[in-house]
């Protein structure tokens, strides 16, 4: 065997470290992201978004039914913009829970936003 084969030599005896860098480049194609349609925010993000955004935490998304009828709202104020009427028996796709209100996704309408969590089942 060739000492350059031997790994407990490289292991106890690492090659010199390089000089920081001074500078870096980004390779790839850049993604612009809705977020009225895609559930991302600066906190948080979908988490079948994270090849394409970073987030520092990412949510997975729990399946809710309407219950009644639900205004989509684009911030999680009751007097914000409203995105759409959610119906009783649409999904929404809750990423979390804030008080009063759920942030997600409507899949059927592709857009997201903030609901009353008392229109959603299975949360408590």
């Amino acid at each position: 065997m060739k000492s350059s084969d031997n790994l407990w030599e490289k292991a106890t005896h690492p090659a010199p470290v390089a000089p920081p860098r001074r500078s870096f480049a980004l390779t790839g194609h850049s993604v612009a992201i809705d977020p009225r349609h895609n559930a991302v925010r600066p906190d948080l993000a979908d988490i079948r978004l994270a090849e394409y955004v970073f987030a520092p935490h990412y949510a997975a998304p729990m399946p809710c039914t309407v219950t009644r009828t639900a205004i989509l709202h684009a911030e999680s104020s009751s007097d914000s913009e409203t995105l759409a009427e959610l119906q009783p028996g649409e999904i929404f796709e809750c990423l979390e829970v804030l008080r009063e209100v759920a942030w997600g996704v409507s899949p059927d309408r592709r857009l997201a936003g903030y609901v009353d969590r008392d229109a959603l089942d299975q949360i408590k």
